[in-house]
């Protein structure tokens, strides 16, 4: 038994925040139905073609799903909505600001005849305020939040690698639901859950927002470095690699200097006592540090780090990942179906010891159209006729 059996999760669902919200619902055993466009789908599909002609973002997002395609705009599609909702715990939408509420599919209406739904909306800027109407992607949030101000080299900013502010919403969005649904339980009343991708990854701005505090400085754009500790940060070796290490307070500087520097008196120098003040220096302490690491291999640093008790870590790439010690060894890696066949999936983070995940396949565009509408009662001659003329 999983967590959230019996639990149906209907999903208008697009590109990252709400597929990712809604397939680690499905994780937990929740069922759910996925609507998509007839004919191309959640656009998100067509991303890219790098899982044996499958789009990454959308393998990455959508396992366990049932994958219904409808025509929202044709006025058939109503009918089949609410004939969704009758049997739904939960509704997710983070279509365009508007659309839900020109559906039909706001809150407001639709708690009269579904009490115990639970809605939630996910977009950019929130349902209210003078940004609401406005388009958001990850890149524009990004921005908007201040994560750009802060991240990147000295002489240009960096956006994150992955799609952070989804992810942020994503989470959020995945959490409260979660927490509805407990509410639910006690109340016997569903809810509306208003998920802004701008407040999320603001949230995960904080500590840079404090720093910068009533007026100071903001953390400058340190590359890979932290910006505010030192060291901490990528360093290269004298074989050509990288090693990532960090500090974290007086004590670990000390052995630091005297056994990974071999050089104790750095420890009781003044100039670099404290950390604001190695942060200051770290001009001349990058110095100290990289003409070390220069008469060292990657393994001669790494020993010295680990007879030290210093955190440290190889920058590795994609590749390596794939193959990494660690997660081969707490066997993180299975395999789900897709409509090109298996492909590997990493077992969702923090797995209970009482029940499995849900790792079911990847659904093809409409997989389950047929065997969804014939629950809700239509009949095949009906199905048929409504594909000839584009419905689903």
């Amino acid at each position: 038994m999983r967590p959230l059996d019996g639990i149906t999760v209907l999903s208008l669902e697009q590109a990252i925040a709400a597929p990712l919200c809604t397939r680690q619902l499905a994780d937990l055993g929740a069922r759910v139905i996925k609507v998509e466009r007839p004919g191309s789908g959640d656009f998100a599909r067509a991303y890219d073609t790098r899982v044996r002609g499958l789009a990454s973002h959308f393998v990455w997002t959508n396992r366990s799903k049932e994958s219904l395609t409808l025509d929202l705009k044709h006025p058939l599609a109503a009918e089949v909505l609410c004939r969704l909702l009758e049997r739904s715990d939960v509704l997710v939408q983070n279509l365009a600001p508007g659309a839900a509420a020109r559906l039909g599919l706001a809150y407001e209406a639709l708690r009269p005849r579904h009490p115990r739904l639970i809605v939630c909306d996910i977009s950019g800027y929130g349902s209210d305020g003078p940004y609401r109407d406005r388009k958001a992607y990850d890149l524009l949030i990004q921005a908007e939040a201040g994560f750009l101000s802060v991240t990147g080299t000295p002489e240009a900013p960096a956006k994150a690698g992955c799609s952070i502010a989804d992810i942020a919403a994503a989470m959020y969005a995945y959490s409260q639901i979660l927490a509805a649904l407990l509410h639910r339980g006690k109340t016997g009343f569903g809810c509306r859950i208003d998920v802004s991708m701008l407040e999320s990854m603001v949230e995960w701005m904080t500590f840079p927002l404090y720093y910068a505090f009533d007026g100071a400085s903001p953390p400058p754009r340190a590359g890979a470095s932290h910006a505010t500790i030192y060291p901490y940060g990528p360093f290269a070796t004298g074989d050509g690699r990288t090693v990532v290490l960090g500090l974290q307070n007086e004590r670990e500087w000390r052995v630091f200097c005297s056994t990974v520097l071999q050089r104790p008196d750095l420890a009781d120098d003044p100039r670099y006592a404290s950390n604001a003040l190695r942060t200051a220096a770290r001009g001349e302490l990058d110095r100290i540090l990289s003409a070390t690491f220069a008469r060292l291999t990657a393994s001669e640093l790494a020993a010295r780090l680990d007879a030290a008790r210093i955190a440290s870590a190889q920058m590795n790439d994609m590749h390596d990942v794939w193959k990494h010690p660690q997660l081969a060894a707490r066997q993180r890696w299975t395999r789900v179906e897709t409509s090109a066949g298996e492909v590997p999936a990493l077992l969702p983070p923090g797995t209970a010891d009482v029940f499995a995940p849900r790792m079911d396949p990847v659904p093809a565009l409409g997989e389950h159209t047929d065997a969804i509408l014939g629950e809700l009662g239509w009949d095949q001659a009906t199905i048929t006729l409504w594909r000839r003329e584009r419905v689903v």
